[in-house]
């Protein structure tokens, strides 16, 4: 059973720059919520309650978001906002969440190796921080009993459209049973006619602890930068890896126009704003800019 996560959450998010330059990307609403919340949420729904998170300069904001605010509690219980009042106790509540420091920016595959002594010589779940997957049961989760059955490292993988597989890494690899893959090897951001298949990582890992001394051994690579996928391709050339297709919507934050996609099927799926926002998008649609 897994029991430990780890969200790496270190980055700059310079593509949402000036609001990344004081405020962490992953503490974007989407609505009313954080990203960072979801990804939590589904590391507890897997039955993970203990979460590493790998912060960097500037994300002091991620500590106090999972941490309880006494002044803000009593302030809500003075004034007799019951729903407030749980709904930032559970937030608080949701799991041990512990936090380490990556001191230099030096990609993912470094991020992941400021977890080794918090992983210990388990198994654990990597969850990418700018990154949510919607899905009737959790993909971490999927993950899980995917990795019961073999007991190596899983990644999670979603088909994309092969014109646009330039924009992440891709797997090598067959298929052994349905959405189940042996991977042979890892490629980073290929061209649409080199590409392997178009079957791209999605930000959702169990990795065993052999991944940290692969890690280490490591050089640095594109934007030099440690890469995690540059230690995957080398754990992949001497034991077996495999992926899952999930059954899943991702939801990928790390660019502006995804961002405002996310935010708007969310609100969406809201009961308390989905008509006005239903009418709204008509009334843009159909060219009448009065005043909202």
């Amino acid at each position: 059973m897994i029991k430990k996560a780890v969200i790496p959450a270190a980055g700059f998010g310079t593509r949402f720059l000036p609001a990344a330059k004081s405020q962490p990307k992953e503490m974007l609403p989407i609505v009313d919520t954080p990203v960072i919340q979801f990804v939590v949420e589904e590391a507890v729904a897997s039955g993970i309650t203990d979460i590493l998170m790998v912060i960097g300069k500037g994300k002091r904001a991620i500590e106090e978001h999972f941490d309880r605010n006494f002044e803000l509690e009593n302030e809500l219980e003075e004034k007799n906002k019951v729903e407030e009042l749980n709904l930032m106790r559970r937030i608080s509540n949701l799991a041990e969440v512990h936090f380490v420091w990556q001191k230099e920016l030096k990609g993912l595959g470094d991020a992941i190796y400021c977890a080794r002594h918090h992983v210990g010589d388990e198994p654990f779940a990597v969850l990418l921080g700018d990154t949510i997957i919607e899905s009737e049961n959790p993909v971490t989760l999927q993950l899980m009993k995917a990795f019961e059955r073999y007991r190596e490292c899983m990644v999670a993988l979603e088909e994309v459209d092969r014109a646009k597989v330039e924009r992440y890494g891709v797997i090598s690899g067959r298929e052994i049973e349905p959405s189940v893959f042996l991977i042979d090897d890892f490629v980073e951001k290929p061209s649409p006619k080199d590409a392997p298949s178009n079957l791209a990582i999605a930000g959702r890992y169990i990795l065993t602890p052999d991944i940290f001394d692969t890690i280490s051994k490591t050089d640095y690579g594109k934007n030099n930068e440690i890469q995690l996928t540059d230690a995957m391709r080398k754990l992949v050339a001497e034991r077996a890896m495999y992926g899952l297709k999930f059954k899943g919507r991702r939801h990928d934050i790390g660019n502006k126009l995804d961002f405002i996609r996310t935010n708007i099927w969310y609100a969406l799926k809201r009961d308390d704003m989905k008509d006005e926002i239903k009418e709204f998008m008509a009334r843009i649609l159909s060219g009448d800019d009065s005043p909202f």
